[in-house]
């Protein structure tokens, strides 16, 4: 049984945690496994977004297996270095949609803030734990979380380890949307085949000026800006319109 199943679709693939037993907990192979397999869609010229999901409905992941932690077969340390998943689904130049099916805690909170959008079902809860038992974050959740619900809300929860629901996470900007269980594959699979809808190269090139302005102050983002949109002024008119018409060929979107 693979611990990293995957499903490829018509320009896009669905990558399942899939050890539904153990809360999908993050073991030392399977955190090695989903970092190869993402690499691997990386590499497929056909793949350009994403889904990632858990298996079954109870998580999407219970974070680092603390029981094979604490047993001495693997060390945190080994749980944060280059070939960690979220280095590996930061090296996805596409767009990485979370599908978030179950509880996401600590190192699993911290690999759905490495996604780009977050879909969450209503079975879904988010809680960083780390405090509570006495671990630095290192996959980027101190940052990534005070950035994305506000440095305030990030405090009460990195400061407590208690969960929030999906309602909340919605109402703190943290996941996009909260849908019935039933429909949170097909809800990821659709925006999957929207974001496809774009020009293919925007894909790739529009989600890097959004993630390096970002990164950067508000003004160094803005100068960014500029500095990529003077690409625009190679594009032709023949160009514009083949564009044009490749976008109504393929439709929309259903935004």
């Amino acid at each position: 049984m693979a611990l990293v199943e995957i499903e490829r679709c018509d320009g896009y693939a669905v990558l399942t945690l899939n050890r539904p037993e153990a809360m999908n907990a993050l073991s030392a192979a399977l955190r090695s496994e989903l970092a190869r397999k993402v690499l691997d869609m990386e590499a497929d010229p056909d793949i350009r977004v994403l889904i990632l999901t858990g298996a079954g409905e109870r998580a999407f992941t219970a974070g680092l297996d603390l029981k094979e932690l604490g047993s001495g077969e693997s060390s945190i340390g080994e749980a944060v270095d280059v070939e960690d998943p979220v280095t590996a689904l930061g090296r996805f130049s596409g767009p990485v949609i979370g599908a978030i099916n179950g509880v996401a805690i600590t190192g699993g909170f911290e690999l759905a803030l490495a996604c780009d959008v977050l879909i969450a079902s209503e079975n879904a809860r988010f809680a960083d734990t780390h405090a509570r038992v006495g671990i630095m974050p290192g996959w980027g959740l101190s940052q990534k979380l005070s950035r994305a619900v506000g440095i305030s809300r990030a405090k009460e929860l990195s400061l407590t380890g208690n969960f929030i629901s999906a309602e909340q996470a919605e109402r703190w900007g943290l996941v996009n949307r909260v849908v019935p269980a039933e429909e949170l594959l097909p809800q990821a699979r659709q925006l999957a085949e929207d974001m496809l809808s774009v020009e293919p190269d925007m894909l790739v090139n529009y989600r890097k000026l959004i993630d390096d302005g970002f990164a950067a102050a508000f003004g160094e983002g803005l100068s960014l800006e500029q500095e990529r949109a003077a690409a625009n002024a190679g594009v032709s008119a023949e160009e514009i319109e083949a564009r044009r018409a490749a976008v109504q060929a393929r439709g929309r979107g259903q935004g």
